[in-house]
Order: structure tokens, then C-alpha cells, then sequence
């Protein structure tokens, strides 16, 4: 007999957002129980790590990698492991961790869309397209592009330094350094780590020196440089599309990558 297939109806897409201190996190998911989980997953990580670096507190200040303990907290891990790959300071990774281990979580609950955005940083899983905008010091490329998202992109993290803004410190010139990595620790690591190496009088010579710094991060698989007008991409990245006015109307979901301050 026949007749049309049945789909499946999309799930209703829960969002939240909550402020801790500095941290500012913007959460999506299909599941509420979801949504819960990555709020308690970042206050109690936030407050392992707190406590933490009051205890060792050059784990806070340093610039280098610094070694922890076996026994340590989860997320101090996390950030060591991913300021070893990027060979910058284990503070550099501290909003990709959380947003990181905050995904981690909703997918423990069953989550088909996952997604955290902590102060920039995005983490996230997802069964349907997400667009993820890319911010910039240039305002002729900030929020006119974006990444699409797809589920065969999942899991990964995507993360934005600049040194003229960013939460961050940075010794770069770069405008912009938005870095695609399997995980959001390693992405936030990693464009802290490339925006230092986008240096110079040379603007093509630094952005080089930046995309050749993104070749050699373990657990990077793209990444996008802007500085004085000029553009240079790298590795493996989702598609990149222009952004348009009528999305909002049509609902798609548009994250920001790095909040102007």
C-alpha cells in the first residue's frame, strides 16, 4: 500500500542562561533534564576549580603549562591536558572546559542537541544544523559569517581569541583567531595559543605563522585568522556561510562565538 513516510517532528529547543561571577553561560537542548544537568555540572566544576586555585595558585598565574596531580579536580585536568597541547597557560582553557564538561553531561542525559556557550566558547553535539557566528575586532568580517554545524561534526568545540578583545590575555595581533577543535578545552587553548603567534609588522607573515601554529595543536582540526583586512583559514572547518537577516524569522539558531565587551 501506498502512501507517505512518517517523520519524526522536530523536539521543542529549551534555552537558558545564568551568570556565576564572571562566567556567563547560554545553554540550548531538547531535553530540560538536560539543561539542568549543565547548570549544576558548572557551578560544581567552577567551584572544584575555585577551591583548587586557591590551593595552587600557579595554576591561575602561569603562562606555560603547568603539571597536576593525579587526584586532582576533573576540570583542572581538562585544562592541563589542553594548555599541554596548545603550550600556553592552563587559564587559557578555562571557559572551553566547562562548556566542555557541561556538553558532556547533557549527553549523559540523553540529549540530542547539546550546547554550551560559556563567555564565547562553544561546546556541543547536535542532530540539527546550528550556525554559529564568528566575531571579530574587524567590522567588516565580525558577524557576517558564520559556521554551520551539522551532526557529523559532532562532538566539538569551537572557540575566538583577540587581542583587542577578549576576556583572555593574549601578546598577538591578531584581530581574530576562531579555532575548531574536537573538544571546546582544546579550541579555547588553542586560539589563545595562535592569536599570540599572529605577530609582526607583516600582516600576511603573521597570519601564516598563525595558521602554521593550528597545524601543529593536537586535537585542532581548523581554523580561521582575521587581521588588517585580510583572511587566512586552515585544516578541517564546517561550511562557512554568510549570515542573513531573515534568520532569526525562520529558526535557525544563530551563537555568537566571542561577545564584544
Amino acid at each position: 500500500m501506498g502512501g507517505r513516510e512518517l517523520t519524526r517532528p522536530r523536539r521543542k529547543i529549551y534555552e537558558y542562561g545564568f551568570a556565576v561571577d564572571e562566567t556567563r553561560v547560554h545553554i540550548k537542548s531538547d531535553e530540560k533534564a538536560a539543561i539542568r544537568e549543565a547548570v549544576e555540572s558548572i557551578r560544581s566544576n567552577r567551584k572544584r576549580l575555585v577551591e583548587y586555585v586557591r590551593e595552587n595558585p600557579k595554576f591561575r598565574y602561569s603562562l606555560e603549562p603547568v603539571e597536576v596531580e593525579a587526584d586532582s579536580p576533573e576540570v583542572v585536568k581538562v585544562m592541563a591536558e589542553a594548555a599541554e597541547a596548545a603550550r600556553v597557560g592552563p587559564m587559557a582553557a578555562v571557559a572551553g572546559a566547562l562548556a566542555e564538561m557541561a556538553m558532556e553531561a547533557m549527553l549523559r542525559c540523553g540529549a540530542k542537541l547539546a550546547l554550551v556557550e560559556n563567555g564565547g566558547e562553544v561546546s556541543v553535539s547536535t542532530d540539527r544544523p546550528i550556525r554559529i557566528a564568528i566575531l571579530s575586532a574587524d567590522p567588516s568580517f565580525s558577524g557576517r559569517m558564520c559556521l554551520e554545524v551539522t551532526e557529523e561534526d559532532c562532538s566539538m568545540g569551537v572557540a575566538t581569541s583577540s587581542s583587542r578583545f577578549s576576556h583572555a590575555l593574549s601578546f598577538g595581533d591578531a584581530d581574530s583567531v576562531t579555532v575548531v577543535a574536537d573538544r571546546a578545552s582544546i579550541a579555547d587553548a588553542a586560539a589563545t595559543s595562535i592569536c599570540n603567534a599572529v605577530s609582526g609588522g607583516d600582516i600576511e607573515a603573521s597570519i601564516l605563522k598563525g595558521l602554521w601554529r593550528a597545524r601543529e595543536i593536537r586535537g585542532v582540526r581548523g581554523a580561521i585568522i582575521v587581521r588588517g583586512g585580510r583572511v587566512g583559514l586552515t585544516g578541517r572547518l564546517p561550511k562557512i556561510m554568510k549570515v542573513t537577516d531573515d534568520w532569526q524569522n525562520n529558526g535557525t539558531t544563530l551563537i555568537e562565538t566571542r561577545r564584544l565587551l
